[in-house]
């Protein structure tokens, strides 16, 4: 995501683990009532209670034992000193493609961003998370993204939940979510909050639902020596990807500037990760090489989640220029890759108008 600042990002209030979890049959007067109809769209989407289901994903890491050399037994994650460094995900079959929309593309449309509130751009269509959902559902994707930034500072558990239920009523995928962290830090308070902060978003994406979790490396520090940066970002990484992996979050690593401007840069850290739970949120407007279309290539064995944009620059200074959508699914097939393949509209014109456009287009190129 280009246009965002990386920093951290306010969160839901938490809630405790055992709501919708009683541990004695509830009276009978109290018990939900009979379902009559379905809730759409802008209807009430709130049961009174929700039990949560932690589904298992011992295929996947079976799958995934390759990356970690045999560290996976008995359901067991090793993702700590003795776990492998990261290799490209392990995949088998033909490249397929599902096609989501980020809600960051419709920024300014949101009434609450990073923990404020706004006047969207235009009340009349003015969103929610809950409205994204509904959105992405008439323009028939497959998933939708739901960017940090947008939730109210005092969204509950409860409210995630109802989301989450909302999303799979309208035949959508919550396909993952994104902060805006740093950690390109010195080692201290302010490194922990911000790791602390990816990990209420780890619970909350697990809450959704959310197989996903995009999170940032951070910008070149001042008064810091890079090397130092880069080994307490794989550090930082590390811990949280301990965090996720026992939720079943998978987070992606973006190449949103700074330390991870290039694929050089940006594959440093990537394989010296020791973890399956993590790889390469790939951003194909983020790389402003000369031939950009390389350096995406180069990530795609390691892509996790790809969020597609319109248009691309061939030098960081240089004017956008439209985004070859047809070569960039062309490398994305050549490379294997299996998963979401996220629109994240960033464009000057309207989203209202353009996203249902490059959608179509997108929706053609991958079929």
């Amino acid at each position: 995501m280009r246009g965002e600042q990386t920093r951290s990002d306010p969160t839901p209030a938490d809630a405790p683990r055992s709501a919708g979890r009683p541990t004695e049959p509830a009276p009978a007067e109290t018990s939900p009532p009979a379902i009559t109809a379905i809730p759409r769209h802008d209807e009430p989407c709130r049961p009174e209670g929700a039990a949560v289901y932690r589904h298992s994903r011992r295929r996947w890491l079976q799958a995934a034992g390759a990356v970690t050399g045999g560290a996976v037994a008995a359901g067991h994650l090793a993702t700590g000193p003795g776990a492998a460094a990261i290799e490209p995900v392990p995949r088998h079959g033909p490249a397929r493609m599902r096609l989501g929309l980020a809600a960051y593309g419709f920024r300014q449309f949101f009434r609450w961003s990073r923990g404020k509130e706004q006047a969207p751009a235009d009340p009349a269509r003015g969103l929610s998370p809950a409205g994204f959902v509904d959105l992405a559902a008439d323009l028939g994707c497959d998933g939708a993204e739901l960017t940090s930034y947008y939730f109210a500072p005092d969204t509950t558990a409860a409210d995630l939940l109802d989301l989450r239920r909302r999303a799979f009523l309208r035949g959508v995928a919550i396909s993952g979510s994104a902060v805006g962290n740093n950690f390109a830090r010195a080692r201290g308070a302010e490194l922990d909050r911000e790791i602390a902060d990816v990990k209420r978003w780890i619970d909350h994406a697990a809450t959704l639902g959310a197989p996903h979790l995009r999170v940032f490396a951070g910008p070149v520090p001042q008064g810091l020596p890079e090397a130092e940066a880069r080994r307490n970002c794989i550090a930082a990484l590390e811990e949280c990807c301990d965090h996720a992996g026992a939720r079943g979050v998978v987070l992606g690593l973006e190449n949103h500037g700074g330390i991870v401007a290039t694929a050089d840069g940006l594959l440093e850290i990537v394989r010296a990760v020791r973890s399956p739970w993590f790889g390469v949120n790939l951003d194909t407007g983020n790389f402003h090489a000369a031939d950009p279309y390389a350096e995406l290539a180069r990530c795609v064995p390691y892509a996790v989640n790809v969020q597609y944009k319109v248009e691309m620059r061939r030098g960081e200074k240089a004017p956008p220029e439209p985004a070859d959508a047809a070569r960039v699914v062309r490398l994305l097939r050549d490379g294997g890759y299996q998963g979401f393949f996220t629109l994240e509209y960033e464009a000057a014109e309207d989203p209202f108008v353009a996203v249902p456009r490059h959608l179509a287009e997108l929706r053609r190129l991958i079929a």
